[in-house]
């Protein structure tokens, strides 16, 4: 959501790549074809999840909101050849985007695109995921969850982006359903001992959580 950019920030981002040119390319459509292009994963969240799903080697990862498929494909330069990436996005146009965003990528055979309510499809996907990012409805975050926590492998990884809100989810006031969802989420993660977390305040927020 948010993406206040310092300079402590803007020579953190400079170190850390490189940045394939296809999502460059990736980055400017977003700009140029939304209206929310702050929803796009930054180049520095972008490498983060890289390196974790190139640490973790995952065979089959699981995303939920697409958006134009910036962050699917930082994730997807982890998979091996045979490896598997799901996404799934509501958003019909933003969808058609990012299909075209795949196509120009060197893992269009690897990814696949599911367009619809992510509880309604995730019956419908493999069993058993090796890693998992949460970047869509956050008021369904904590069913997801629910859903997904016994179908993430044994040292896999579950990440979801916006975990801070704004601030708001550490703020006094009465909170909105997005923020009750968030705080929800929040301490499921941190109350399961089948999982350890760390919260880092990047941008928005970002949780990640290893399946022990």
């Amino acid at each position: 959501m948010r993406d206040d950019i310092d300079p402590l920030y803007e020579y953190a981002q400079a170190l850390s790549g490189p940045i394939p040119a296809y999502l460059l390319e990736v980055e400017r459509q977003t700009f140029l074809k939304t209206m929310a292009p702050q929803m796009l994963s930054g180049a520095l969240q972008g490498r983060i999840l890289s390196l974790l799903s190139k640490l973790r080697s995952p065979k089959t990862i699981l995303e939920v909101g697409t958006f134009t498929g910036y962050a699917a494909l930082c994730m997807a330069e982890g998979l091996g050849p045979e490896g598997k990436l799901h996404t799934i996005e509501g958003n019909q146009e933003t969808a058609f985007l990012a299909r075209q965003n795949f196509k120009n990528s060197p893992f269009a055979h690897q990814i696949e695109l599911h367009v619809g309510q992510a509880l309604e499809l995730l019956p419908t996907l493999p069993p058993t995921f090796d890693l998992v990012f949460l970047d869509g409805d956050k008021r369904g975050y904590p069913e997801y969850f629910h859903q997904l926590i016994n179908r993430l492998s044994a040292g896999g990884l579950l990440l979801a982006d916006n975990i801070l809100w704004d601030g708001k989810v550490s703020a006094s006031g009465k909170p909105n359903p997005d923020v009750q969802a968030l705080r929800a989420y929040n301490q499921l993660l941190a109350q399961d001992p089948r999982v350890e977390v760390v919260v880092l305040p990047l941008r928005d927020g970002l949780s990640v959580a290893r399946k022990l």
